[in-house]
């Protein structure tokens, strides 16, 4: 179905684009006038991203800025100029100091989006250490494997989530020397205490200590359709890319209200939920509380939110309700919506301008890009459907495979093929931890290759058309087939196990899984139900199956790899396409 493009109207805008122009922006671009428009330490000394999102604010005009505020499941709000982020930032530097903690050194947050979650990040920043959040959802399986690999020395979570996942696992991670509770009050044990403690007796003051630009800042985990999940580490340079995409693509400017619903333990939860709008010294604000129609609407009201950066489920979601926002909730501050994490459906961009009066501006990136890498403008006409255009600064490409080492660009336009970046960009990902050899993969003919399908039209617009691999997206997030193909392995029934994504109109595609059982273990709904249970209790409610189907065998390449292909497109009723490979029992 084609979609008729959504014009813009410049006599209508209350607060002209950042990007006015694309083109013109495009053609005097440089990464060297972004540098221009930030700070740098002190006396040169490098550059770090929490000095250019709180000190150099604290430092100057916008002090007493609010800066974030949060608000809790309860509703109770507690806020934060760019002066308390910064004494409490300083605050945790000077904590991680006296636990021995220095550059490099890796510190993890698992914990759902309260205030000591953004205090741990920046002030680990600050010392030079490597931050690393987690989602509060996982399970112990995926926790284990993200400490153990990241070789993390302190992790920052809460009393609960510590003796349910992480307590057991703690034998297994001899590099984890210290645990910090952000709800106690006391101290548990020697290595494991309490966060508001140690803040408190730690001094307000702190130097940042030179920083290279190219110094690891950022560890993100995405996982793989095989193998372990891997970790993209980012540097300080990232912080040009958050600051300009906040300024261009989100459109921020002084004096916004911003709010980004991501969860931190996801790139975009960090990259937009913290460094974005504190770089550009707007409001930020936080919700402890998980997704409610209602509530969202209160808080963009009472908020007064300007600038909303959300997801396609939430989105689908809201679409389902009987709620007329815009005649129930006072909604005349709201500016500028975006959504991120998976394609935004045409129906979605174009009900946005019906409810809210706005249409919603996809865009699109990846943890390995760190940033926003294609999107659709604030100041451009919306062609539903699609990314947007590159960044400025940003070459994109639809490029063909020659053989396994070699692409090259298709020029003509309208023609499918592998979306591919030219590297060079700040927030590029500089490599998987511990996997040289992955990254280098990641590189081809001098192309960043994504690993996503892509065309792009003959005025540069570019339109996502699938994955290229087997990554799973469920309510924004990115799952992992091996994982939990993995640990439904342990199950004592389970001979073998294929998951798969099955589309879903709200969380995008459900994670469902193919068993297999061995001889002696009949299949049941009693032992459907108790692998659900198992896979919910290892993986946690985000990453476990959904759904689980017995067969007597899984299809297999001769070779032995499980055929997730073949599994999809006979839970769609698709064409199975080339079957050579497969073997010939099944």
């Amino acid at each position: 179905m084609s979609w008729e493009p959504i014009k813009k109207d410049p006599s209508a805008w209350t607060v002209p684009p950042n990007l006015a122009c694309y083109e013109k922006t495009c053609a005097g671009f440089s990464w060297e006038a972004i540098r221009r428009e930030l700070d740098g330490l002190p006396g040169g000394r490098g550059l770090n991203i929490a000095h250019e999102a709180v000190d150099r604010h604290a430092n100057g005009a916008l002090r007493n800025q609010l800066a974030l505020r949060w608000i809790s499941r309860e509703g109770q709000t507690e806020d934060f100029t760019y002066a308390d982020l910064k004494e409490k930032t300083n605050r945790f530097a000077n904590l991680l100091g006296q636990l021995g903690i220095g550059k490099g050194d890796a510190v993890f947050a698992l914990a759902g989006r309260i205030p000591e979650l953004y205090i741990t990040a920046l002030g680990t920043l600050k010392n030079g250490s490597l931050f690393c959040p987690l989602f509060s959802a996982f399970g112990p399986e995926p926790l284990q494997q993200r400490l153990s690999k990241g070789e993390a020395k302190v992790l920052v979570t809460t009393t609960r989530l510590y003796r349910k996942n992480v307590a057991q696992l703690r034998a297994s991670l001899p590099m984890l020397k210290h645990v910090l509770l952000a709800d106690s009050d006391q101290d548990v044990a020697e290595d494991v205490c309490s966060f508001q403690q140690g803040l408190a007796a730690a001094s307000g003051e702190f130097t940042i200590p030179p920083t290279d630009p190219e110094q690891h800042a950022l560890l993100h985990f995405t996982s793989g359709t095989t193998g372990t999940p891997k970790g993209a580490i980012h540097v300080h340079q990232a912080v040009l890319m958050h600051y300009m995409t906040g300024k261009y693509v989100l459109d921020l400017h002084p004096g916004d209200v911003f709010w980004c619903t991501a969860d931190p333990g996801w790139v975009t939860g960090t990259s937009y939920g913290i460094i974005a709008p504190l770089a550009l010294g707007v409001t930020n604000i936080v919700d402890e509380a998980d997704f409610d129609a209602e509530r969202w609407y209160r808080i963009l009201e009472q908020q007064r939110v300007s600038v909303w950066y959300t997801a396609p489920t939430a989105i689908r979601m809201l679409m389902r309700l009987p709620i007329e926002p815009r005649k129930q909730y006072d909604l005349r501050h709201l500016r500028f919506i975006a959504s991120v994490g998976e394609p935004l459906n045409p129906a979605a961009v174009l009900w946005g301008q019906q409810a809210l009066g706005l249409p919603i501006h996809d865009n699109w990136w990846q943890t390995e890009t760190g940033g926003i890498m294609i999107a659709n403008f604030a100041s451009m006409d919306i062609r539903p459907g699609s990314m947007g255009r590159p960044l400025p600064g940003v070459e994109a490409a639809i490029v063909r495979r020659i053989d396994e080492k070699t692409v090259e660009p298709i020029p003509e336009p309208g023609v499918d093929g592998e979306l591919a970046l030219k590297p060079g960009w700040p927030s590029m990902f500089r490599g998987y931890l511990h996997e040289d050899q992955r990254y280098r993969k990641c590189f081809q003919s001098g192309w960043y290759i994504t690993g996503d399908l892509a065309r792009r039209d003959a005025d540069g617009y570019y339109e996502f058309v699938g994955r290229a691999d087997d990554i799973i997206k469920t309510a924004g997030h990115m799952v992992g087939p091996f994982e939990v193909e993995s640990v439904l392995l342990e199950h004592p029934a389970v001979a073998e196990a294929g998951v798969i994504g099955k589309p879903d109109p709200i969380i995008g595609e459900l994670v469902k899984a193919f068993v297999s059982l061995k001889p002696g273990c009949p299949p049941s709904e009693e032992l459907r139900l108790d692998l659900l249970g198992f896979a919910r209790k290892r993986l946690g409610s985000v990453v476990a199956p959904k759904e689980i189907e017995f067969q007597k065998s899984l299809p297999r390449t001769r070779s032995g790899k499980i055929m997730r292909r073949l599994l999809k497109m006979r839970e769609l009723g698709l064409p199975e396409g080339d079957t050579s490979t497969l073997e010939s029992a099944v």
